[in-house]
């Protein structure tokens, strides 16, 4: 079997070469539970070489590119991608268990960022500042940050790369990647993809490993000016420190608790679909997932019936089967995770209306699962679960509904759906959250940009306030007049 294995090599510097050790590790199929692919096991050495690979382009041909230049090789890149998004998401459903229609869904959109971050490229600019002093002309210009160390996890492996990826190379830096252990195989694809286009040579760099040592070198590499990390919280906290050390900047996007609120005048069928979307489209394995449910008592009994009667009809299967409608979790680790938050639910008082097993069907299955009475105080109400799991509470009014919302340590995103124009205003003010979504859950576009408050994280990924992260801003001053002036007196 595993001379069947398809052999992946580190990419350092647009070649495909094995790691300083010589050593590698399978990545599994979830859903097979056998493994389809052998990968470089790369470390701290190996991270050194993608960095100075990445350190060269910046100093080099790519460094020195125009910002058209580097509009012309994004879209070229979105050509290339589009021709091979039904490849790729096979590979990642492969790879992470996620289904093919959404994994494809998401393929089929990667090269939406690559074009709108073209022409965020083309289009982006300084500006000129007036002063008191009227013989200077003050001008500000957009520098690229340098080097990027991008480091990104197992359930969207391609798409959160492009969500950095993109506006980095339209800035000008030059990035190495560390993927997630369990999904290393779309990164590398990806960048042979960007070098055909022609993406030069050590601009992307893709340094796979098992266990922490090479995310760790590459968020705490001397040489590394950016690191852009999703994750969880915790993992994401010790990479801050880590950037810090060094004085790199850093963008978090890190855990979430989403709630959706749920007024009685909203139309439930609509409801039902949104927050199915929410929590069990990607076997809720999502940050953005919905896994809070505050609805108003008056509609509570309706609605949850209406979403216990379709999580029952969920098809579980394989990923690559268009008929699937939720496939595994992507590792052993992640389903004791899961099981454990709802064991410990019912434990403290609350009960299972829907799913809360395997579904009968084994392997990394854990069925949709609707958990009624979570009060606040519960673990299940403020952890990330990060699997198909609803966690159900119920509010009488505005206030609480808000109330309950906003008690969370994390701010990524929120769901508010009512029919009344005005309420759903006020709550989205009022909701502490990157995104909210009214009467609508689970949508993202490259121009607008996403991110969270609180332990969700920090920066902005899409949109051009991304641009923020990977550029710096360079202040010019120009005496225009020759003038002497007093050399102890500033200004």
């Amino acid at each position: 079997m595993s001379t069947e294995l398809t052999e992946y090599g580190l990419h350092i510097a647009g070649k495909d070469v094995p790691g300083e050790t010589g050593g590698t590790y399978e990545t599994l199929n979830p859903y097979t539970g056998r493994p389809w692919a052998r990968v470089a096991d790369g470390g701290a050495a190996d991270v050194e070489a993608a960095v100075a690979a990445a350190r060269a382009a910046f100093e080099g041909a790519w460094g020195a590119t125009t910002a058209p230049e580097r509009a012309a090789v994004l879209r070229r890149a979105a050509d290339t991608l589009e021709e091979e998004a039904p490849r790729l998401a096979k590979l990642e459903s492969t790879d992470n268990g996620k289904l093919l229609r959404e994994t494809g869904g998401q393929a089929a959109a990667i090269p939406a960022w690559f074009r709108y971050f073209a022409g965020v490229a083309e289009t982006a600019r300084g500006e000129t500042i007036p002063t008191a002093k009227p013989n200077f002309l003050v001008y500000t210009v957009k520098e690229p940050v340098g080097v990027v160390g991008a480091i990104i996890p197992w359930n969207s492996p391609m798409l959160l790369l492009v969500w950095k990826l993109a506006p980095a190379l339209a800035a000008g830096c030059t990035m190495v990647v560390k993927p997630s252990d369990h999904t290393p195989v779309t990164t590398i694809e990806l960048a042979r993809c960007l070098e055909s286009a022609g993406l030069p040579a050590g601009v992307l760099n893709v340094v796979t490993g098992w266990g922490p040592e090479a995310g760790v070198a590459l968020s705490s590499h001397p040489d590394v000016d950016h690191v852009a990390f999703t994750g969880s919280t915790p993992v994401g906290k010790e990479v801050a420190k880590s950037a810090a050390d060094h004085l790199a900047t850093t963008t978090l996007e890190l855990g979430g608790k989403s709630a959706q609120l749920i007024f009685a005048d909203a139309p439930l069928e609509a409801v039902r679909d949104g927050v199915i979307a929410g929590i069990f489209a990607a076997t809720g394995q999502t940050c953005i997932a919905g896994s809070r449910l505050l609805v108003e008592r008056a509609v509570k009994d309706e609605l949850l019936e209406l979403l216990a009667a379709r999580a029952s009809t969920i098809a579980l299967g394989d990923p690559l089967d268009p008929a699937t409608e939720m496939g595994p979790l992507a590792n052993e680790q992640q389903l004791r995770t899961v099981r454990g938050h709802v064991d410990g639910a019912v434990a403290a008082g609350a009960h299972v209306i829907a799913g809360g097993d395997d579904a009968g069907k084994g392997g990394l299955f854990f069925a949709p699962t609707i958990v009624d009475g979570v009060t606040p105080d519960l673990a299940l109400a403020n952890e990330e679960v990060f699997g198909p799991v609803l966690a159900v509470d119920v509010f009488d009014d505005e206030e609480e509904a808000i109330a309950k919302a906003n008690a969370t340590r994390f701010g990524l995103g929120a769901g508010v759906w009512t029919r009344e124009a005005g309420r759903a205003h006020r709550v989205a003010g009022k909701v502490r959250a990157g995104t909210v979504w009214i009467n609508s859950y689970r949508v993202v576009a490259p121009q607008v940009p996403f991110g969270g408050y609180g332990e969700s994280g920090w920066g902005r990924e899409s949109g051009t306030e991304a641009m923020a992260d990977y550029t710096r801003t360079k202040a010019v001053w120009v005496e225009l007049e020759g003038q002497t002036r007093d050399p102890f007196r500033m200004g």
